[in-house]
Formats: C-alpha cells, sequence, structure tokens
C-alpha cells in the first residue's frame, strides 16, 4: 500500500527532482501535526531538528507537495495560507474565524447530497470542491 512518502518520491521523479534529506524531513515534520499548519510553526519544529533549513526551502517544497496532491493550501482574508493533509483523510469543509484565524472542520451529509444534485441538474462532472465559510466564532464573539 502506498504512503506519502511513496507518492511525493514518485512524484519528484516524474518532474525530474530529487528525493533530498530535506524534502523527506519537511514531509515527515508535517505529517507529525494534526489539522492545519501554518507555515511559522512547521518552519519552528523544523529549525529545532535542522537550522540550517531554510524558509524558501519549506515553501518550495510545500508547493512541491500540493502540487502532487498530498497537501492542500488554504488562504485568508489577511492572506496568510495554512496547509493540510489530504491523504487517506475524509472530504470536510471548513468554518473560517476572520479574527483568529480557528478553522473548525465539519461535514454534513445534505450539503454533498445537494452539491451532486446541482452537479446533475447542469450535467456538471464534479472533480472536488471546497467551501469556505468565514465568519466569527463562538469565542471571539463573546
Amino acid at each position: 500500500m502506498l504512503n506519502e512518502f511513496d507518492i511525493f518520491k514518485d512524484f519528484l521523479h516524474q518532474q525530474k527532482l530529487r528525493w533530498t534529506p530535506q524534502r523527506k524531513m519537511i514531509l515527515d515534520v508535517f505529517l507529525s501535526f494534526d489539522g492545519h499548519v501554518q507555515i511559522e510553526s512547521l518552519h519552528e519544529k523544523m529549525q529545532a531538528q535542522d537550522p540550517s533549513l531554510g524558509i524558501a526551502t519549506l515553501y518550495r517544497t510545500l508547493k512541491l507537495l500540493v502540487d502532487c496532491g498530498l497537501v492542500e493550501a488554504h488562504s485568508f482574508q489577511n492572506g496568510r495560507k495554512t496547509y493540510e493533509r489530504t491523504f487517506h483523510v475524509r472530504h470536510h469543509d471548513h468554518l473560517i474565524c476572520t479574527r483568529c484565524e480557528t478553522t473548525i472542520e465539519f461535514e454534513h451529509p445534505l450539503i454533498e447530497k445537494y452539491q451532486l444534485e446541482i452537479c446533475e441538474q447542469y450535467g456538471f462532472s464534479l472533480k472536488s470542491h471546497k467551501m469556505e465559510l468565514l465568519g466569527i466564532c463562538r469565542n471571539c464573539r463573546k
């Protein structure tokens, strides 16, 4: 059974790029996080393992992980991004607080059902979708 490392190695090979110890370490550290990861948190954890690792290398490797489909990037209104693993993760949507940037993952079968019905109605072949609802979380409203 394939895992993230095999998929990433294969992707890099197809792109004629090398599987380097730094890329392996970045993927390994990224996978140690749960949920959404901010680049600053990932960089901080990476620096503890390899102080010579630059932020540019981290950004380039995350872009490769997004390009190969292992990671999804989410942008917020203030321009900040978070990254989330996609391999072996069930589909879900997001509630995003525009004040504190908390991200709440949720699923609802009716949302999925209605999306499929709409696609069928318009003869549309759905490949993927992403729903991000922006607002103010419970804690920030207090």
